[in-house]
């Protein structure tokens, strides 16, 4: 059975592997991921990290950082990377790290959440393209979800943890 629960200091290699494993063949993937991941939690940036487990052994992750919007203050956050091994793929792990991760983020009275993805994935999530824009990434795939019911306009930052390469 698949339980989520905060990560541990002590997971982060099996984190790593994870990652590494679930990006390994992703088309638009940047294969820095799990450098990333390690660079926000060194920096102090990891609002929401959960992973998921089964039989003990972490099958799943999520990070969730603060993201920056122009003209805003703080609140808002970004979803990713989230990674399931392959071979736990399609059975509901992505979802629960998911669900997860957006209640917490309701939990700490986050304004909203950005992820950059796939949108016939993210919709179901509440996630809809929206006036928030990523440079340079094509509108469709920069996806938002208001918790408060007001969703801004402006241009999206990510902590510079994700400009990570080892």
């Amino acid at each position: 059975m698949v339980k989520l629960r905060d990560e541990l200091p002590s997971d982060a290699a099996a984190i790593d592997a994870v990652t590494i494993a679930a990006f390994r063949h992703a088309a638009h993937a940047s294969h820095t991921e799990q450098f990333i991941v390690r660079a926000l939690r060194d920096a102090g940036q990891l609002a929401v990290a959960l992973v998921a487990e089964d039989g003990g052994v972490i099958i799943g992750h999520v990070a969730v950082s603060p993201v920056a919007i122009t003209g805003m203050s703080a609140g808002w956050y970004g979803l990713g990377p989230i990674s399931v091994l392959p071979e736990h793929q399609g059975r509901g792990v992505g979802t629960l790290l998911m669900q997860g991760s957006l209640a917490r983020l309701r939990a700490l009275g986050a304004a909203g959440c950005v992820v950059l993805g796939e949108p016939g994935y993210y919709q179901r999530f509440g996630f809809a393209a929206s006036s928030l824009v990523l440079p340079d990434v094509p509108q469709q795939y920069f996806q938002a979800v208001a918790f408060n019911g007001h969703m801004p306009s402006g241009t999206v930052a990510y902590h510079a943890s994700f400009e990570a390469t080892v």
